[in-house]
Parts: C-alpha cells; sequence; structure tokens
C-alpha cells in the first residue's frame, strides 16, 4: 500500500497582531478549567477542504486544480468566538469570519468539482468559513467554557490578507500536529 499523506488546503494566518488576540483570546477559554487542547497559533488557519490521506501522486495533480482556481487578493476579517456543533455540547471551539466569507465559499465552490474529479470524496460537512482555535476533549468546566464563549462573540480580531491558498501536509505527533506546505495558489491581481 502506497504511503499517504494527511492534508487539507487553506490560507495561514501570517498576521502577528491577529495572531496575539486568538492566543490571548485561547489563554481567556484556557483560565476556564475547561478541558480544551489549543490550536498553536502558528497552526491556526482557514480551511478550504479538508482532503484527508492522499498518495503522494495525488499531490501534483491537486496542486493543478488550485492552479486553476481564479480568486483576487481579498481581506479576510476575523471576528466572534463560537462553538461546533453548539455551546452546550462544544466540540470545536472557532473565531468567526466576518467580511471575506463569500470569497471563500466562491474558491471553496470552484475546487469541489474539480477535488471530486480526482475521486476525491466529497467533504461530509460542507464549508463553513471559520478558524478552529480550540478542541473540547470532556464536559470539564462547559458551563464556565460557554460563558467565556458567550462573553467574547463580538470581539474583533483583525484582518488577514487572502491571497495565497495552500496545499498542506498533516503529521499527527504526541505534541500536536506540525503543518507544512507542500504546494500554493497566488490570486491573480
Amino acid at each position: 500500500m502506497p504511503e499517504t499523506i494527511r492534508s487539507f488546503i487553506a490560507f495561514d494566518i501570517d498576521n502577528p497582531q491577529v495572531l496575539k488576540k486568538l492566543a490571548d483570546a485561547q489563554e481567556a477559554l484556557a483560565k476556564t478549567g475547561a478541558d480544551l487542547t489549543l490550536v498553536k497559533p502558528q497552526n491556526i488557519h482557514i480551511t478550504i477542504r479538508f482532503l484527508g490521506d492522499i498518495t503522494p501522486s495525488m499531490i501534483e495533480k491537486i496542486d493543478k486544480e488550485m492552479q486553476n482556481v481564479a480568486f483576487k487578493p481579498f481581506d479576510v476579517e476575523i471576528k466572534g468566538i463560537g462553538a461546533f456543533p453548539n455551546l452546550k455540547y462544544a466540540r470545536v471551539i472557532w473565531a468567526g469570519i466576518q467580511q471575506g466569507e463569500e470569497e471563500l465559499k466562491k474558491i471553496f465552490n470552484q475546487l469541489e468539482p474539480r477535488l471530486r474529479s480526482l475521486g476525491l470524496r466529497p467533504d461530509p460537512k460542507g464549508f463553513s468559513a471559520h478558524l478552529t482555535i480550540a478542541r473540547v476533549k470532556s464536559g470539564r468546566n462547559k458551563a464556565q467554557l460557554a460563558e467565556s464563549i458567550n462573553s467574547m462573540i463580538g470581539f474583533e480580531f483583525g484582518k488577514v490578507r487572502a491571497d495565497c491558498l495552500k496545499l498542506k501536509k498533516s503529521v499527527l505527533t504526541p505534541q500536536g500536529p506540525i503543518y507544512s506546505t507542500l504546494k500554493e495558489a497566488h490570486a491573480t491581481q
């Protein structure tokens, strides 16, 4: 069986001020005593499409499809915090996307049929523009966690420029995932 690569397509968050505010929000969530795994700030990103395990031979094919996605550079405003599936049963804590959501959706809609034509299964969750900042491991202190999330519903983290779509490799380790960029597709000017 060929080696597989766990992968996804995303935009990185590379604005230091935005990352600092996200890290501050994570710290506030951690202070609730909830059982959380925080996403390392350097790993926070906007997922366009989780691919799962792909073979090395798929990398070039996926890259070719990414190069055919047409988009101009745009701003993404990150605002507010929430939880999937909901506050009562929080499993994932996310920062929301205000401005830029339509552009992200258009990129997903261009990419999805191309990826399906390569034999990739559709993403069962569909597309939801967000940044995962923490995962909830148990129900410990969930009332305090919900209160903390509610206190940041309208918090503004700032804007980032989306101009480079990336095919990322994810290596799972006991210390958390390690992400690296395999391919890039740049916006047209």
